[in-house]
């Protein structure tokens, strides 16, 4: 059974696009003499590569000398979007209209830290982009080195590859190889995300846009194979959403556990809070490995007891798949009408936040 592989972060270059002129050439000759500014022009250096090999899918699909395998792929490509645009009403732009082939099979690694003794991610702040809650490295040896570095200084820390990334719709997002190489359900599922992402990314609500996206790629590609008439890759679909579901309510469990145990303690006291989450985290492994993993039917046998437990790996995944059900039961109230269902659910997150704002 083939390991399902979520993407860990999606690195958003959204705000280096108001950037011109001389503001640019002075940025970029301050930030080239700073540790993060070497970080920040390796990532803008990396992207501008992956933006300037991009090929035009269409092409690459009516060219009978482009792989045979790249080209099925390519097509599958073409008719998600297609889907997206027409079904589900997203927004795609010019998005995934393009085909950027990588010497890798890793787009970047990302790097997630939190605090042991409560339940808040390490953030990184970085000039004109702000403050984000990882790093994604296309330095795989500076990504294990940060990480390591994290560790000894006493944080939880999870590493991660990630294959796609979005920049919300400000540049065309090309389709990378790394994303190609994902079986049929996955890159569908993907590229549904990626366009939810585009549609609608609520502002400081990182958890709401990506499991949202979660919500309505696990979905969508439900409806997309089902309307194509693959009964195998619809049955895939579904066991993958079931799973979500699963371990979406398992991760929320134990979140609200940990968060109990460390309400229960000062904030004076980081070695007995320390000493609780693990309990906490021990009676989890056992809940994960005797209850949940035999229910599973995407993850290959075994994943139940080697996966990671700690503030890192929960926060991480938690923000992937935060109240799934919720979004789930507006979905069955709209009669299983997933268009209905997003527009729902963009319009009443709209309505909370006007009302907060007055």
């Amino acid at each position: 059974m083939p390991q399902r592989r979520k993407p860990h972060g999606r690195i958003s270059w959204r705000s280096l696009r108001r950037i011109s002129g001389a503001t640019a050439v002075l940025l970029a000759v301050v930030l080239g003499i700073t540790p993060t500014g070497c970080y920040i022009s390796r990532a803008a250096y990396e992207e501008a590569r992956i933006l300037s090999r991009r090929q035009p899918i269409a092409r690459l699909v009516a060219d009978s000398a482009t792989d045979p395998v790249l080209r099925a792929k390519l097509s599958l490509v073409e008719e998600a979007r297609r889907f997206a645009i027409d079904s589900l009403d997203l927004k795609a732009g010019k998005s995934f209209t393009a085909y950027s082939r990588l010497d890798r099979d890793t787009l970047v690694l990302v790097v997630s830290a939190a605090y042991r003794d409560r339940l808040e991610r390490k953030t990184w702040w970085f000039p004109v982009v702000g403050r984000f809650p990882y790093k994604g490295f296309f330095d795989f040896p500076g990504a294990l080195r940060t990480a390591e570095s994290l560790r000894a200084e006493g944080f939880d820390v999870t590493v991660g590859p990630s294959s796609a990334f979005s920049t919300l719709g400000w540049f065309n997002d090309p389709l990378v190889s790394t994303t190609v190489k994902a079986d049929s359900v996955t890159l569908v599922n993907t590229i549904i995300h990626e366009l939810l992402h585009n549609t609608f990314f609520a502002k400081g609500a990182v958890s709401f846009n990506e499991s949202f996206a979660t919500f309505v790629g696990g979905r969508g590609v439900e409806h997309f194979f089902r309307a194509r008439g693959d009964s195998a890759s619809l049955r895939r679909a579904e066991d993958e959403w079931h799973d979500d579901l699963l371990l979406g309510a398992f991760w929320e469990r134990t979140s609200n556990e940990i968060e109990q145990v460390f309400a229960s303690l000062p904030d004076s006291a980081s070695t007995q809070r320390i000493a609780a989450r693990d309990l906490v985290y021990a009676r989890a492994r056992t809940r994960l490995v005797d209850s949940i993993g035999p229910q599973l039917r995407t993850y290959p046998d075994g994943w139940s007891q080697k996966v990671k437990l700690n503030n890192a790996v929960l926060l991480s995944r938690r923000v992937y798949a935060e109240r799934l059900d919720r979004f789930d039961s507006v979905y069955v109230a709209e009669g299983r009408d997933l268009k209905r269902a997003i527009q729902r659910i963009i319009a009443t997150h709209k309505d909370s936040v006007s009302r907060n704002d007055r």
